[in-house]
C-alpha cells in the first residue's frame, strides 16, 4: 500500500512538471529533483526560470509555496557525543521551553509593529542590529541573508515537518570539505533548524492566489491546471506578490537567526559557559538573460569560486543541507502525511526512537505518526542519486541524538 501511495505521488509531482512546462515565458526546462513529490500546482523538488524580459513570462505562488523562504541552518560546536549524552533529556527539554512550537505558538523575541517593519525591511541586517545574530552568520547566510500574523511568530518553530535537533557527525566523506564546515571528527555535535516564514508567508501566498485568479481573467491566461495561479511578470499583481515574498524571505531569515540566538543561549546555559566558548558557528545554481527562478522544496547549490558564496567555502562551493526526519540521518519526502497517521500509532513511534536513544519533544502526539521516518521515502537513495549524478558531493552526515518538533 505505501508503495503505490510513493508511486502515485511521483507520478502526481511528473504531470505538474508537465504541466509547468506549458506556462508563458519559461525558459529551458521544467526540472524536477530526485526527492519530486506532488504539491500545491508545482511539484516538491522542482525548478523552472521565467524570462523577466518576455512581456508573457509568469510568477507563481505554487512555485514558491506557502511557506516561503523555508530552509535549514547548521551550527556546529566543539562538543562532542560524550559530552552531551549525559544531558540529552535535558537538553531536549531546554530547547522545548526555549523556543515555542506548534500551531499558533508565540515567540518570547520582543517585538512591536514598527520594529516588524525593519525586520521585514532589512532581514538579518535587523537581527545583527538587535544583536541576535554573529556577524559572519549573516555572511554564511543564502542571499546574506500579513505583519499582524507574523508578529507575534518571531523566534517560533511552528508545526508540520519543522524541527530543531541536536545531531551527531556520524561519517565524513570527504574531510578537506568537511574540514573548510568545521566539521572535524566523528561524534561531533551540532544543532539543526528547519522552518521558516511561519502564518506571515502564508498570508502572502493566499492573498496573492486571490489577487492572481483575477488577473488571470483580465489578461486571458490559460494553464493546464488550476492550481497553477499566476500573473504578468510585471504586471500590478506580479509585482505585488514579488515585494511581498522578498518581505516573508526576510521574516523566515530573521526567525531562523532568533532560533539559533535562542540555541546558543540554551546550549550555554547548560554547559555554563558562552556559545563563543562552545564555537558554535554557523555552516551554511550561454546568452546572458535575467531570470526568475521558481525553487520550491529544493535548495540552491553554487559551484566552486561563484561570487554568491562566503570566502570560506570558495574553494569548495556552496554547503548543501539536507535536512533529516525523526529516527534518520537524511533529509526524506513525503508519501502523505494524512495517511500515515492511519498506518502508524504514536506510542510506537515513541518507543522505536527510544530504543534508537533519541530524546523528543513534541506539542502534539499526532506529529510523532506524521514525521516518523515510516511516513518518508528512503532519503539515502535520494542523496546517493544526486552525489552519483554530480549534482552534490557526500561531505558528512549527521544522524540525532535529541528532536524537538511543533
Amino acid at each position: 500500500m505505501k508503495i503505490r501511495t510513493h508511486e502515485g505521488d511521483f507520478l502526481a509531482g511528473v504531470k505538474q512538471i508537465a504541466n509547468v512546462a506549458a506556462l508563458p515565458g519559461i525558459v529551458g526546462r521544467s526540472i524536477g529533483l530526485p526527492d519530486i513529490h506532488s504539491g500545491y500546482g508545482f511539484a516538491i523538488g522542482s525548478m523552472a526560470a521565467f524570462d523577466m524580459d518576455d512581456p508573457n513570462a509568469i510568477v507563481s505562488p505554487g512555485g514558491v509555496g506557502f511557506d516561503i523562504n523555508c530552509g535549514v541552518r547548521l551550527l556546529r560546536t566543539n562538543l562532542f557525543e560524550k559530552d552531551v549524552k549525559p544531558m540529552q533529556e535535558t537538553l531536549a527539554k531546554s530547547f522545548f521551553d526555549h523556543i515555542p512550537v506548534g500551531v499558533g505558538s508565540k515567540g518570547i523575541i520582543p517585538m512591536n509593529s514598527r520594529e516588524l517593519e525593519e525586520a521585514l525591511e532589512m532581514g538579518m541586517d535587523w537581527s545583527l542590529r538587535e544583536g541576535y545574530v554573529w556577524a559572519e552568520d549573516k555572511e554564511h547566510c543564502e542571499e546574506y541573508g500579513a505583519k499582524k500574523r507574523g508578529l507575534p511568530q518571531l523566534g517560533t518553530l511552528g508545526d508540520g515537518n519543522h524541527y530543531c535537533e541536536i545531531q551527531v557527525v556520524d561519517e565524513i566523506y570527504d574531510n578537506s570539505a568537511a574540514s573548510k564546515m568545521g566539521i572535524e571528527k566523528t561524534g561531533q555535535v551540532c544543532v539543526m533548524i528547519h522552518s521558516g516564514s511561519r502564518g506571515f508567508g502564508h498570508q502572502v501566498a493566499t492573498n496573492a492566489l486571490v489577487e492572481m485568479e483575477k488577473a488571470m481573467k483580465r489578461d486571458k491566461i490559460e494553464t493546464n491546471d488550476r492550481q497553477l495561479v499566476c500573473a504578468r511578470i510585471n504586471s500590478p499583481e506580479g509585482q505585488n506578490y514579488l515585494k511581498a515574498m522578498k518581505a516573508a524571505a526576510n521574516f523566515a531569515c530573521v526567525n531562523r537567526s532568533s532560533m539559533t540566538f535562542l540555541m546558543r543561549q540554551a546550549f550555554a546555559k547548560q554547559f555554563n559557559t558562552t556559545p563563543d566558548d562552545l564555537d558554535m558557528h554557523v555552516i551554511v545554481d550561454g546568452k546572458q538573460k535575467r531570470l526568475l527562478f521558481h525553487r520550491k522544496g529544493s535548495t540552491r547549490a553554487f559551484p566552486p569560486h561563484h561570487p554568491l558564496i562566503p570566502v570560506d567555502y570558495q574553494l569548495t562551493g556552496q554547503p548543501v543541507l539536507i535536512g533529516g526526519t525523526m529516527g534518520t540521518c537524511s533529509y526524506g519526502l513525503a508519501l502523505s502525511r494524512a495517511k500515515s497517521r492511519r498506518n502508524l500509532d504514536y506510542m510506537d513511534v515513541l518507543t522505536k526512537l527510544n530504543e534508537m536513544r533519541i530524546s523528543i519533544r513534541v506539542a502534539s502526539p499526532k506529529l510523532a505518526m506524521e514525521e516518523a521516518s515510516e511516513s518518508y521515502k528512503n532519503v539515502t537513495d535520494v542523496v546517493d542519486t544526486c552525489h552519483a549524478a554530480g549534482i552534490s558531493k557526500k561531505t558528512f552526515k549527521l544522524r540525532p541524538i535529541a528532536v524537538i518538533k511543533g
